[in-house]
C-alpha cells in the first residue's frame, strides 16, 4: 500500500465511487422489473429510515477517527493514535447494537409514521418487514466504516475504495439473486424478495469488512506504533476528542435523514390532498426519495471521492495551523467539483427522459422529477464539500446552523411550494425540489461567511472557476439543445435509447472538455503535472 496526495487520493476515491454508483444504478433496470413500483416503493422506505438509524451509529466516529489518526501522526502520536482506533471500535459496538434493536423492536412504528392515513398501497405490516430485514445491517456496517476511517486516516485511500468496489458487487448480487429467486422462482411476495434484497446490504458489508481486516493486518507494519505510551492522552482524553469531532457529524447526518424522511412522508401526504391517488402519492414519493437520487448519484459520486482525500488532508493542515493551505485546499475541491459536477447535472437533465426509461421503464413522473434532481444534485455536491470542510477546520458551530436553518428552510417551504405549482398547473412535486435547492443557497451562505471571518478564506479561486466554467457550459448547452430538435427522445426502445445517451454524452463531453482545454481551465483546477501523467496514461492506452 503506499500513500495517496490529495489530487490522486480525489480521482481513486472518486473512480472507485463512481464504479460503485454506476453498479447501484445498473442493477436497479433487472430489479425494478422484479419488484414493480410497489416494491420499489417498498425498498425506498426501508432505505430511507435505515439511512436515518446508520447516520446515528456511524456517521461521526469514523470521520473522528480519520481525523484523529491524521492529527497524532502530524504530532507524532503513535500510541495514542492506535489506542484511539481500538476505543472507536469499542463505541461503535455499543451504538450499533443499540440502533439495531431500535429499528427492529420499532420497525411497525416507524412504516405507521411514513404511510400515516393512506390506503390502497403497502401495508403497514409490509413496511415494517422490509425495515426490520435491512436492521441487521447495522451490525456490520458501522465496523466498516470504522476500519475505512483508521486507513484513510493514514492517508491509504486505494483499498478503502476497492472495499467498497467489493462491499457493492457482494451487494448487487444478493439483491437480484435473491429477489428473482423468491419472487419468480419460488413465487413468493414481493414484500419477501424487497426483504431478502436489502439484506443484501448486511452479507457485502460482511465481505468488505473481513478485506479491510486483511489488508490491515497483512500491512501493519507500515501504521506508524509506538510501545512507549502518551501518559498525557488518556482513554478519556481520546473518548471526549471522539465525541467532539463526532456529535456535529452526526447531529448534521441526522438532519439530513430526518429531513429525507420528513420530506418522503410530506410528499406522499401532501400529493394525496392534493388529488394523486395512495398509488400515485407513493410512486411519486419513492422516485423524489430514492430512485431519481440513484441515478444523480453518479454526480455525487465525485463529492464524496474529494471529502474521503479532503479531510485528512485539511486536518493535517489545520493542526499545524497552516489556514493558508487550508484555504487552497478548500478552493480547489470546489474547483473541481464545480468543473466535474455541473456538466454531469447539465447533461443528466437533458437525456432524463431516454435514461429514466432505460433503468425503470415508462414512467409518468420520473423523467421529470429526473431532469429537476439532477440539478438539485449539483447544490449537493457543494454542501457536502462545504459540510466536510466545515468539520474538518472544527466549525461545529457554523456547521449547525448552516445544516439546521437550511433544512429548515426545505421543510418549511416544501408544501406552499407544492401547492403553489399545483395552482400555476404544473407538477406538484416540482414545488419540494425547489425548495430544497433554497435551503442549499442558504447554507452556502452561512458558510461561505462564517469561514470569511474565521480563518479570512478568499474565495477567488472560486469565482474564476465559475467564470471560466460559463463558455464550456453554455457551448455544450447549444449543442445539447441542437441535437435534441435533430432526435426526438420519447418512445425509444432499450437499444434505442442507449445510442442516444452515448452519442448526446460523447458529443457533450468531448464539447465541454476541448473547450475547457483549451481556455486552461483543467490546468488550473487539476494541475499541469496530473493532467500530463493521465495524457501520457492514455497515450500507453492506445
Amino acid at each position: 500500500m503506499k500513500k495517496n496526495s490529495f489530487v490522486e487520493g480525489t480521482f481513486i476515491a472518486t473512480f472507485a465511487i463512481i464504479l460503485v454508483k454506476v453498479l447501484g444504478v445498473l442493477y436497479v433496470i433487472p430489479f425494478y422489473r422484479i419488484i414493480g413500483e410497489a416494491g420499489g416503493s417498498l425498498y425506498s422506505y426501508a432505505y430511507t429510515v435505515y439511512n436515518l438509524f446508520l447516520n446515528i451509529s456511524t456517521a461521526g466516529i469514523p470521520v473522528a477517527i480519520s481525523k484523529i489518526i491524521t492529527e497524532y501522526n502530524a504530532l507524532e502520536k503513535y500510541e495514542a493514535k492506535e489506542r484511539a482506533y481500538h476505543v472507536g471500535r469499542n463505541l461503535i459496538l455499543i451504538i450499533s447494537v443499540i440502533a439495531f434493536f431500535m429499528l427492529f423492536v420499532f420497525s411497525k412504528e416507524f412504516a405507521s409514521l411514513i404511510l400515516g392515513e393512506i390506503e390502497g398501497g403497502n401495508t403497514l405490516e409490509d413496511v415494517s418487514f422490509v425495515i426490520k430485514s435491512v436492521s441487521f445491517c447495522l451490525l456490520i456496517i458501522p465496523f466498516l466504516s470504522v476500519s475505512k476511517g483508521y486507513l484513510q486516516g493514514h492517508k491509504y485511500i486505494s483499498p478503502t475504495s476497492a472495499s467498497e468496489v467489493i462491499e457493492q458487487v457482494v451487494r448487487v448480487a444478493v439483491i437480484l439473486m435473491g429477489s428473482y429467486i423468491t419472487i419468480k422462482v419460488l413465487n413468493k411476495s414481493v414484500t419477501l424478495g424487497v426483504g431478502v434484497a436489502v439484506f443484501g446490504s448486511f452479507i457485502g458489508g460482511l465481505v468488505a469488512f473481513l478485506f479491510l481486516k486483511y489488508k490491515i493486518h497483512k500491512n501493519k507494519d507500515l501504521f506508524k506504533t509506538s510501545k512507549e505510551e502518551n501518559k498525557e492522552i488518556t482513554n478519556k482524553d481520546i473518548i471526549k476528542k471522539i465525541i467532539t469531532y463526532a456529535v456535529p457529524i452526526i447531529i448534521t447526518s441526522i438532519a439530513t435523514d430526518i429531513y429525507n424522511l420528513t420530506d418522503m412522508t410530506l410528499i406522499v401526504r401532501t400529493s394525496y390532498r392534493l388529488g394523486y391517488t395512495a398509488l400515485e402519492s407513493e410512486t411519486i414519493a419513492s422516485i423524489v426519495a430514492t430512485w431519481a437520487p440513484k441515478i444523480c448519484m453518479i454526480i455525487n459520486a465525485v463529492a464524496m471521492g474529494m471529502s474521503v482525500s479532503l479531510i485528512p488532508h485539511m486536518v493535517d493542515s489545520f493542526a499545524r495551523k497552516d489556514y493558508k493551505t487550508s484555504n487552497q485546499k478548500y478552493n480547489q475541491a470546489m474547483s473541481i467539483i464545480i468543473v466535474v459536477a455541473l456538466p454531469m447535472s447539465i447533461g443528466l437533465a437533458f437525456l432524463s427522459r431516454p435514461i429514466y426509461t432505460l433503468f425503470y421503464g415508462e414512467s409518468v413522473y420520473g423523467p421529470s422529477i429526473l431532469a429537476f434532481a439532477s440539478i438539485s444534485a449539483f447544490f449537493s455536491c457543494i454542501y457536502i464539500i462545504m459540510n466536510n470542510a466545515l468539520q474538518s477546520l472544527n466549525k461545529f458551530k457554523t456547521a449547525y446552523i448552516s445544516t439546521l436553518s437550511g433544512f429548515l428552510t426545505n421543510a418549511l417551504l416544501d408544501v406552499p411550494f407544492m401547492y403553489l405549482f399545483k395552482a400555476l398547473g404544473l407538477n406538484a412535486f416540482y414545488g419540494t425540489i425547489l425548495a430544497t435547492i433554497c435551503g442549499y443557497f442558504l447554507s452556502f451562505i452561512i458558510s461561505f461567511t462564517s469561514l470569511k471571518k474565521a480563518f479570512n478564506f478568499n474565495y477567488k479561486e472560486i469565482a474564476k472557476t465559475i467564470k471560466d466554467i460559463l463558455l464550456p457550459s453554455i457551448s455544450m448547452v447549444v449543442v445539447l439543445m441542437v441535437l435534441s430538435f435533430i432526435i426526438n427522445t420519447s418512445g425509444l426502445t432499450t437499444i434505442q435509447s442507449i445510442m442516444v445517451i452515448v452519442l448526446f454524452t460523447l458529443l457533450g463531453a468531448i464539447t465541454y472538455l476541448l473547450i475547457s482545454y483549451k481556455t486552461g481551465l483543467l490546468e488550473r483546477t487539476f494541475g499541469k503535472e496530473y493532467l500530463n501523467r493521465i495524457f501520457k496514461k492514455l497515450r500507453l492506452i492506445r
